[in-house]
């Protein structure tokens, strides 16, 4: 059966990335070994450009690299959104009695790749399998999002 499979990024990296030392997956090999029985139609990567932080000043560069070598898998295609900044306050974890209840932090947001993602499956056709923590089935479209549970079965073995 022909595959189309979409990938949102920052729920792969956050959800199944992190923290391990998997963060380079090669996409077209995880899906093939993911959906064996299937043929790789194409591979659509919803991502959005990461900016420096002080505590993270080589993420732009590092996530260019990875985003080169994905586009080097036949079939792959990478769709942007957006982050947006701002400055809030969020409450403090564990305040100190008599001290301040909140800090001001920078909090960031993905904007845009969920809903590319969801116009690309809507334009699309064939047969769907969704993979998600929280996600109902769709019938018509593909749609992988990889919670831990499948990508720690799928890649270790």
């Amino acid at each position: 059966m022909a595959t189309n499979v979409y990938v949102d990024a920052f729920n792969l990296y956050y959800g199944s990335l992190k923290g391990t030392p998997y963060r380079w997956l090669d996409l077209g090999a995880f899906c093939a070994r993911l959906l064996p029985k299937d043929r790789i139609n194409r591979i659509r990567y919803f991502t959005a450009t990461v900016s420096a932080r002080p505590d993270n000043p080589d993420a732009p560069q590092r996530q260019q690299v990875y985003l080169r070598a994905l586009e080097t898998i036949p079939g792959l295609s990478i769709h942007f959104g957006h982050y947006l900044s701002h400055v809030t306050r969020m409450p403090l974890a564990n305040p100190r009695r008599g001290g301040a209840r909140t800090v001001e932090v920078v909090k960031t947001e993905e904007k845009g790749s969920d809903v590319n993602l969801a116009t690309c499956i809507r334009g699309a056709a064939g047969q769907a399998r969704v993979r998600s923590a929280d996600a109902s089935n769709f019938r018509r479209r593909t749609l992988l999002v990889l919670p831990r549970r499948a990508f720690a079965r799928s890649v270790r073995g």
